[in-house]
Parts: structure tokens; sequence; C-alpha cells
């Protein structure tokens, strides 16, 4: 059954700004939709639902960890029908520059896999850099 092939997203990247503020930009809702310029909703707590780009991805808080670590059960409203939900883990550390953004993303259908894998650059890694690339954000 196709729905239930699934595969893991990995990716990288250094955002100019400071871990605590990075952390705020992915679980604030009012910051991600700044982040983003889309609508976003939820409560950054264990346990707080969550919706983001106007309610195309939904998920549950799993476990926060305020400038450390993100773990998020996620989906998208274009998740196959039967597919378990995937698990988002984020982690974030000190660099020189700012932030490493460590990303992975399992369980994620295989059929989409390469859609998200564009997805998060293009949606969430590109606008975050650009955002904090903006003076007075650090």
């Amino acid at each position: 059954m196709a729905a239930s092939r699934t595969t893991t997203i990995t990716q990288r990247v250094n955002v100019a700004a400071a871990p605590n503020a990075v952390y705020d930009a992915l679980v604030n809702a009012k910051t991600l939709a700044a982040v983003t310029g889309a609508a976003a909703t939820g409560a950054a707590r264990v346990g707080g639902r969550f919706t983001a780009w106007d309610g195309y991805i939904l998920g549950v808080h799993k476990a926060l960890v305020p400038g450390k670590r993100i773990v998020q059960e996620w989906t998208t409203t274009e998740w196959p029908e039967g597919a378990r939900p995937s698990t988002l883990e984020l982690t974030l550390e000190t660099a020189k520059d700012g932030t490493e953004l460590r990303m992975v993303h399992s369980d994620v259908p295989a059929s989409q896999a390469a859609a998200y894998r564009q997805g998060w650059i293009d949606y969430y890694w590109t606008p975050l850099q650009k955002y904090f690339s903006k003076k007075g954000r650090t």
C-alpha cells in the first residue's frame, strides 16, 4: 500500500539569529505568520495543536525545549489517506554567525518526499533567513 511507504528528510541550515529567536519564529504562531506571510495558529506548549500556511500544515507539539529543540507530529491537507502523521524534529545550536538548525522529518509519505524536501527550503528556510536578515530581528 503506497500510504504506508515513508522516508526521512534531513536538512541543515544556518540562520543569522540567536537560537531563542529562531525557536520563537518556529513555534510562536504570530512570529511564524510574519516569517512566512501565511496564517498560523496555535499555542507554543507541549500538547498544543497548531496550523501553518493557512491551515495546510496541521500538527501537535510533542516536545519543546526553548532555544534548543522542537518535536512535532506533522501532516498536511494533502497527506495520503490512511498515512500516519510524520515526526518533525528540529534542533538548534549556537553557530558562529547565529544558529545551526538541523531538521529530521521522518515518516514522510514517500510519494510526497521530493515536494516536501524542496518545500522546506522554499517555504521555511529561505523566508526564515530573509526575516532575520532584516535589521533588528536577532
